[in-house]
């Protein structure tokens, strides 16, 4: 089975880290951040059925790509086979998918490069495939308190009736991480800048079957400076365990 991670953005947000360094590359712990999910893909699948197990994975490659494709290069020393799908420029989530189009004839897998994930991948691939859905997304339980207080109004004098004070707003949350139809791609217009939740509306627009697949841990999110460090310190504390 086939996996795309995407590792084509700039890391705007972990600069001046990233001038020099792509962000999939950023070190977390002894290992490339990219060589955790490469490991979590392989071995997350390892003893799932042969249609399950992911022996071949496509990166998605755009800025200072060399750096990656010469630390990974054919992926024998990770025990799959990897290829690269090479773009000119950023071309956001779903835009730097399909420069893996004519790669992929079969459900495959699809990661975002900049997120650590330590959950059951095996499982999702299963109720995907028992649930022949077009895509599968794993979502997160998440809350967070909104920034102000809200006012509710009511009758036509507009009359203040409550006053709710940075209320909490709970939700699932998109982690980056899905298993997609090859078919999908056909949703994202070539060499253009095209989002992941654009293509997944248009999806829901077609009315195809487009499955949640919930977990409760076992993903890192690297978004900016204050995450990447705090993993990192997670990873470095790890390391002083083995």
């Amino acid at each position: 089975m086939k996996a795309i991670i995407l590792a084509g953005g700039l890391g705007t947000r972990l600069q001046p880290y990233t001038f020099f360094i792509p962000k999939p590359m950023l070190p977390l712990g002894n290992k490339p951040l990219l060589e955790h999910i490469v490991d979590w893909l392989r071995n997350s699948t390892r003893r799932g059925s042969k249609e399950q197990r992911i022996d071949h994975i496509i990166l998605c490659v755009s800025y200072l790509h060399r750096i990656i494709e010469d630390y990974f290069e054919d992926g024998g020393r990770f025990g799959l086979k990897i290829d690269y799908a090479r773009a000119d420029r950023p071309l956001a989530t779903a835009g730097q998918l399909k420069t893996a189009e004519k790669m992929l004839d079969e459900t495959f897998v699809c990661v975002y490069g900049d997120s650590v994930y330590e959950f059951p991948l095996s499982k999702m691939i299963c109720e995907h495939r028992n649930s022949n859905a077009f895509l599968s997304m794993a979502l997160l339980p998440y809350r967070t308190n909104l920034k102000y207080g809200f006012i509710e109004l009511e009758g036509k004098k507009d009359r203040i009736a409550r006053w709710n004070e940075k209320p909490e707003v709970t939700g699932l949350i998109n982690i980056g991480c899905y298993v997609m139809e090859p078919s999908f791609l056909k949703l994202i217009p070539k060499a253009a800048a095209y989002g992941m939740d654009d293509a997944v509306r248009k999806a829901l627009e077609q009315q195809r079957i487009v499955k949640g697949f919930k977990i409760n841990s076992g993903f890192i999110d690297i978004g900016d400076k204050k995450t990447y460090l705090d993993a990192y310190k997670k990873y470095v504390k790890k390391l002083g365990k083995i």
